[in-house]
This record gives structure tokens, C-alpha cells and sequence, in this order.
């Protein structure tokens, strides 16, 4: 391995797609790297690459201490390893060789308690430490991902300059990355970032469902009908993505690809951890969990084969009813009510991070965060400046639903919403995460809910008390005793 001519600025160990990909980055953007990896074949790898695509300032190590010592101090190491005991391996390994006011930090989903528990480990050795969440794939890691960096300030003021070159940058709007706030706040951050894109993937995929089954739509007018919204407001990475994926045709046999792939759809846990911080903090955010849920269902492959064969023979077949409608309507109508789900899921996110935020005393600010993911990651979307505009009128914002622009493109859009979710439940066509989100639109939107019921039946049957519209302070009736002689 070639030795670098002086220290290099900084380091990154782990060299699988996204560690490779963020280390030539770097390197582009004229920063010396060194890299390092426990297989010494990604570093070979790697090399190869740098030379290949455009002989970049990237230095390759076989051994962890000769990788720590080629880096200038006070040195600075991104870590891009599985989350987990691998992380913890990683840090043992380079710490051996590292010294006082030297930083370590970690760029994968790694759950966020972990992260401060290594940021207090790190410290009591006199090492800084961040956690920083890094979006965009393979793609947005080689040439600018958004990037969601918390933990120590010092350690985000050593690599500053390094961050702000390598991100996505967003005309008018500047690099996608800024500094998070105190401990695990940059991995929580990108976690709840992960739950919006389960919920948008859900409901994409929804659109599609009633598109095709209900609409009978080809996938070559998919893919013409994907390219239009792409246009508009539902301009998006993932939308163009999908309408991207409807145009490719099989290479191992006839017609298009997405019509091969397994109906079951896997998920690293991002998710589900979105999902169990919502519960935890009482945070209602039904459309990430339903997203969460279909992810299940589709796991059940083999029991929905078995289950399709029960109901066929009771009558029931794939689509209920077999309705003749107007596509260009459905067309529209679908394109308006993914529109109006997809601002309740970011609602949900943006209210997650915020009680977390008071939770941990962060300061979090939504609308940098919505600044941040308008490049480079896989939920930009032109949309997002409308959220960080509705953050910069109202920082104190109590629900995206209720700023006055959102709250208009709902009303505009609730006819045409209704109407999918309606004939979606007519045909027999679950859309678990439009219906849901419709549900929580209707929940918020209403002055009083039934919860006066659930609580009269809680002070029933546990003498949990209720509190009254009229008269202030908490009340218990005998409620039993009162209806045994009301049926005598």
C-alpha cells in the first residue's frame, strides 16, 4: 500500500457499499483519506476505485494502528460498521491506538441510547464522539447524502468543514447537513427519518395497488403516470424511483421486472424502533406503524397463498368488485390522496422528533431538519421546503395539519381522498396507510372524539375516575351500583 506523502485529514473504517462510497466522496471533495477494513480485500478494493475514478488522495491500511497513526491530529475517524457489537468491536480496536482529543464517529443506523452510552465511554478516555445519521444510499453516499450529525460540538466543529463539501447541496437552501443537537439526537433523528420513508413507501405503493387493480392501469402508464406527479407536488426522490421501476423490462424472461419481485418486504428495524418510540412517548403516528404492519403481513407470504385459496372458495376473489371507473379521475383522485396521506406522515415524524426533543432537553430545530432532507436522502422531496416554510412562520407549530397552507391543500384534496379510500374498502384493496392516515386527519380535526365513552368505561370497571366538561377536577361514579337498580 502506498504510504500518504503527510498525515491525512481524516480516516473512515468499514468499507462496504455506503463506507466505500462516503470515503471516495471525501476524497473528490480534496480531503486525504486513509481507509481501513478488517477483510483486507474491500481496502484492495477501494484503492482500485480511488485510482479508477480519478486518481483520488484516498490510502489504503491493512492493520488498525498503521491506519490510526497516517492521520493528522487531533484525529478524526468515521466509523461505517454494522450497528450493534460490531460498532462497540470497531471502537475497541481503533481506541487501542488512539489519543486524547482524537474523535471517533459513527455513521450508521445504530440505535440512539447506544450512542450516548459510547459518547460517556468515550469522554471518561478523553475521546470526542458523534452519531451521525447518513441518508441517501449507495448513490447519495458517492456523490451527497443528507447527513444528520449529534453528540459532541467540539468533535462536529473538527469535521465542519468536511461535512459541509461532502453533502447534498440544495440550491437556494445550502449542504444537507447541520448540526443536530447534544447526544444521540442525530441517530434518533435519522431513525424517525427512516419511519417517514416507510410510511411514503407504503403509501406509493398503495397509489400503485388501486392504480392497477382498480384502474387496471399497465405498468407503461405507471410509469407515465409516476413521471407526471414527479412534475408536481409529489415531486420526490422516491416517486421518481418508482416510476423508474415500472419501465424496467425482465433480463431473465418476458414482460417487467416488478412483476417478478416476492411480494415480501424486508426492513432492518429503523422502523419498527420509529414505531415503539411513538408508543413510548404517546405519540400517535398511524401511518408510520400501518407501514410497519403491511411490512408484516407481506412476511406471511405462504399463509396469504393458503388464506387466497379459503375466501376464493367462499366467493371472495383478489378484487371484490369489479368497477368500471373513469381512470382519468381515479388518476387524479389517487394522485391527490397519496398528497394529502403523505403530509400526515411527516406530521407524525415532525411530532415524534419534538417530544423527544423536550424528552432530552435537545433544542431541535423542524424546520433545519426539513431543510437538510430536501437533498440528497431518500425522502427529499420539493415538499419538504413547505414544511421548513410552515416551521420558519410557526416554530411552536403544534401539527403540520394546522398550519394554514397544509391545512388548505386538505380541505382541497378530502373529496377525492375519501373517494379512494371508499372504493378501495368497495373492491376489497387494503390501503392501511391512506385509510389510517384519513383516520388521523378526521381524529385531529374533530372537537369532541368518543373518548368520553372509553373513560365513562374505565371508571366502570376499574374506578379510574373522569374528568367532567362542566365542573373542574377528577370524579368517580358507582357506576355499577347505579345500573344494578336502574334494572330492577
Amino acid at each position: 500500500m502506498a504510504a500518504p506523502p503527510k498525515p491525512t485529514r481524516i480516516g473512515l473504517a468499514g468499507l462496504a457499499v455506503m463506507g466505500q462510497n462516503l470515503a471516495l466522496n471525501i476524497a473528490e471533495k480534496g480531503f486525504p483519506i486513509s481507509v481501513y477494513n478488517r477483510s483486507t480485500s474491500k481496502v484492495d478494493e477501494t484503492v482500485v476505485r480511488a485510482k479508477k475514478e480519478g486518481d483520488l488522495p484516498l490510502y489504503g491500511f491493512h492493520d488498525p494502528e498503521s491506519f490510526v497513526k497516517s492521520i493528522q491530529k487531533p484525529r478524526v475517524i468515521i466509523m461505517l460498521v454494522k450497528a450493534g457489537s460490531p460498532v462497540d468491536q470497531t471502537i475497541k480496536t481503533l481506541s487501542a491506538y488512539l489519543e486524547k482529543g482524537d474523535c471517533i464517529i459513527d455513521g450508521g443506523n445504530e440505535w440512539y441510547e447506544n450512542t450516548e452510552r459510547r459518547e460517556k465511554a468515550m469522554a471518561e478516555l478523553g475521546l470526542l464522539y458523534l452519531g451521525m445519521g447518513v441518508s441517501g444510499g449507495e448513490e447519495g453516499a458517492r456523490n451527497g447524502p443528507s447527513m444528520m450529525p449529534g453528540g459532541s460540538f467540539e468533535a462536529f466543529k473538527y469535521i465542519e468543514d468536511i461535512l459541509l463539501k461532502v453533502a447534498a447541496q440544495v440550491p437556494d437552501s445550502g449542504p444537507c447537513v447541520t448540526y443536530i443537537g447534544k447526544g444521540g439526537s442525530g441517530n434518533f433523528v435519522k431513525m424517525v427519518h427512516n419511519g417517514i420513508e416507510y410510511g411514503d413507501m407504503q403509501l406509493i405503493a398503495e397509489a400503485y395497488d388501486v392504480l392497477k387493480s382498480v384502474g387496471k392501469l399497465s405498468n407503461d402508464e405507471l410509469r407515465s403516470v409516476f413521471s407526471e406527479w414527479n412534475k408536481g407536488e409529489l415531486l420526490s426522490f422516491l416517486v421518481e424511483i418508482t416510476a423508474d421501476i415500472f419501465g424496467i423490462k425482465d433480463d431473465k424472461g418476458e414482460g417487467y421486472l416488478v412483476d417478478k419481485v416476492l411480494d415480501k418486504t424486508g426492513m432492518k428495524g429503523t422502523g419498527k424502533w420509529t414505531v415503539q418510540q411513538a408508543a413510548d412517548l404517546s405519540v400517535a403516528a398511524p401511518t408510520i406503524a400501518s407501514s410497519l404492519d403491511a411490512r408484516f403481513l407481506s412476511g406471511l407470504k405462504e399463509e396469504r397463498v393458503e388464506a387466497a385459496k379459503v375466501f376464493k372458495a367462499g366467493g371472495f376473489g383478489d378484487i371484490l368488485t369489479d368497477q368500471v371507473v373513469d381512470k382519468k379521475q381515479l388518476i387524479d383522485d389517487v394522485r391527490q390522496a397519496l398528497y394529502a396521506s403523505k403530509i400526515c406522515s411527516y406530521a407524525q415524524g415532525m411530532n415524534l422528533i419534538r417530544a423527544k426533543s423536550i424528552e432530552k432537553g435537545w433544542d431541535l430545530e423542524l424546520g433545519e431538519l426539513a431543510r437538510i432532507w430536501k437533498g440528497g436522502c431518500i425522502i427529499r422531496a420539493v415538499f419538504l421546503d413547505r414544511i421548513k416554510k410552515a416551521y420558519d412562520r410557526n416554530p411552536d407549530l403544534a401539527n403540520l395539519l394546522v398550519d394554514p397552507e397544509f391545512a388548505k391543500e386538505i380541505i382541497e384534496r378530502q373529496s377525492a381522498w375519501r373517494r379512494v379510500v371508499c372504493l378501495a374498502i368497495n373492491s376489497g384493496i387494503s390501503t392501511p396507510g391512506m385509510s389510517s392516515s384519513l383516520a388521523y386527519y378526521d381524529t385531529y380535526r374533530r372537537e369532541r372524539l368518543p373518548a368520553n365513552l372509553v373513560q365513562a368505561q374505565r371508571d366502570y370497571f376499574g374506578a379510574h375516575t373522569y374528568e367532567r366538561v362542566d365542573v373542574e377536577g377528577s370524579f368517580h361514579t358507582e357506576w355499577f351500583k347505579i345500573a344494578r337498580q336502574l334494572k330492577k
